[in-house]
């Protein structure tokens, strides 16, 4: 798919070695813009990690949520899943062991060596997400992540990119679709603290309600995070409270695009209205992950 080029050299002009995709909910077309990207990765020949990670509304693999649909992968892609979950046909080669246990069994890196479908399983810790980030990088020269918005801390001070993806299945309306698209960019894309300008620094997450004591209190100083994830405001409103405070980083992350899916089983919204409203709110190079194309 172009739009897979397109991202990947987006990811790629940042200097990326990881690109992390990541979505406002469920259904919302992360997978299809990770096979995006991850066909454009084949089609050059780089040699590509994949995994999937996630979370109860973001695609979570735990506590009885739907399961990941499988991906049709090429000869010498790495992958982790768990050893349950890696079939005996088509072959893959299992190149290391994980520290992680997964709720399917233990984790493991393999290497496809036959073309086919396989099933990616992915870690139920941060530190877990860590380790698998860096396993895949040890062994080829990109890793892809299908994740969790509250897993990419993982990616936080280094050189990797971030896809945000949303759509009409985590929202009732449009506009409130764009809206937490919105919030969630504006979140993940807070700049570095200034060590020489007045700060607050939090010790854990900055909330809806204390950033908005903060708005009401009119405060000045930078409000510092330890990174972007420990920022939870919401919607609408958290995107105001954002723009009216100081809010800065420890360890900062880049998102390069949005994606969008327009449709899904309780509604659908107008496919290009909606990709112009998502690339206007977020200011970011947006795609419709299903027609292919790019938000003018």
């Amino acid at each position: 798919m172009q739009i897979g080029s397109e991202i990947l050299e987006l990811a790629r002009a940042r200097g990326a070695a990881t690109i992390f995709v990541v979505g406002i909910g469920r259904d919302v077309g992360k997978t299809t813009a990770l096979r995006a990207i991850y066909a454009a990765a084949a089609a050059r020949g780089v040699r590509t990690g994949l995994a999937s990670i996630g979370r109860d509304g973001d695609g979570s693999q735990a506590g009885g949520a739907r399961p990941k649909p499988r991906l049709w992968l090429a000869p010498q892609t790495t992958f982790v899943t768990a050893a349950g979950a890696l079939p005996r046909t088509p072959a893959a080669e299992i190149v290391g062991l994980s520290a992680s246990i997964s709720p399917a069994g233990r984790l493991l890196y393999a290497r496809v060596r036959m073309p086919g479908y396989y099933e990616l399983v992915g870690p139920p810790t941060a530190s877990g997400v860590r380790e698998i980030v860096d396993g895949l990088r040890a062994l080829g020269e990109l890793v892809i992540v299908d994740g969790a918005v509250d897993r990419v801390a993982a990616l936080a001070g280094s050189n990797g990119a971030i896809v945000v993806s949303c759509g009409a299945a985590a929202a009732g309306t449009m506009a409130e679709a764009v809206d937490d698209v919105a919030a969630l960019v504006a979140r993940l894309c807070v700049a570095p603290f200034d060590p020489d300008a007045p700060a607050i620094h939090l010790e854990g997450a900055l909330t809806d309600a204390q950033a908005a004591a903060f708005v009401a209190a009119d405060e000045r100083r930078q409000i510092v995070v330890r990174d972007p994830t420990q920022i939870v405001v919401r919607g609408r409103a958290g995107s105001r409270a954002l723009a009216l405070l100081t809010v800065r980083c420890r360890r900062p992350l880049t998102v390069v695009a949005a994606t969008v899916a327009s449709i899904a089983a309780e509604r659908s919204f107008e496919p290009r209205e909606f990709a112009e409203a998502v690339a206007r709110a977020t200011n970011l190079p947006t795609f419709d992950v299903y027609a292919g194309t790019r938000a003018a």
